[in-house]
């Protein structure tokens, strides 16, 4: 699929973040509830683009929060799917994207360190996930210097009872502030993990994806406004509105 940047797209999802729990992500079909026997190359790619859906994005620069600072709010990520892939491998006849709403937790803790959680439930839909991660800004950046920082992460599929599916993510960030505004960008590996218990195959998949990605966030009094793309080989885009300091 072609990667392409949508202008001012985050920003509309930021402002619907508010809204969309109480909407529907589509009319259409979009439960797992079976997994046909396709052959396995197709099961791989299911793994693949279910995998970059639910996997963690990081919605934050490289910085630290430090040992006061926190961020709680709220997000939406949208992201195109292979329709004809879906209805091959599950039955379900979803639309040609699909959007996660997800609460989204940040807090700081000494030396450089930030923890996380995400949990997140796609509406309409027996799609949902919960993740953690794992923050360390070597580098905390200051007035002259940028942050850098490396993380590690976590996402498991819930409420699917025919299909395990696990993610492990780690990326490279950094990160300047300019005022209120502070642009990053990153580099990250994500490694999917997924077993279907439904043929008699119990067909299983391990696969590795790169996912750079880019983003700012916007700080305005306790308010934060943060927008991301992240350009894996589906590309997904993210706007989070949070409270913090």
């Amino acid at each position: 699929m072609s990667i392409q940047f949508k202008p001012f797209f985050l920003l509309v999802l930021s402002s619907l973040a508010l809204t969309l729990p109480l909407q529907s992500a589509s009319a259409a079909n979009i439960d797992i509830d079976t997994i046909n026997p396709v052959i396995q190359s197709a099961f791989e790619d299911f793994t693949e683009e279910i995998g970059l859906a639910i996997a963690y994005l990081p919605m934050a620069p490289a910085e630290p929060l430090g040992i006061l600072g926190f961020d709680v709010g709220i997000e939406v990520t949208t992201t195109d799917i292979d329709r004809s892939l879906w209805e091959n491998v599950t039955k379900a006849t979803p639309p040609g994207s699909v959007i996660i709403p997800k609460v989204h937790a940040q807090k700081g803790l000494p030396f450089g360190i930030d923890i996380g959680a995400i949990y997140a439930k796609v509406p309409e839909s027996n799609i949902a996930l919960a993740g953690g991660e794992l923050k360390w800004a070597f580098i905390s950046g200051n007035v002259a210097l940028p942050a850098v920082a490396i993380r590690a992460s976590y996402t498991k599929l819930l409420g699917v009872d025919v299909l395990d599916l696990e993610t492990f993510g780690a990326d490279i960030s950094i990160s300047k502030g300019f005022a209120f505004l502070t642009p990053y960008a990153g580099y990250g590996q994500v490694w999917v993990r997924s077993k279907e218990n439904v043929t008699a195959e119990k067909r299983k998949a391990n696969v590795s994806l790169v996912k750079p990605f880019v983003g700012i966030k916007i700080s305005i009094v306790l308010i934060n406004i943060v927008v991301e793309a992240d350009f894996a080989e589906t590309p997904l885009y993210t706007g989070r509105i949070n409270i913090g300091f």
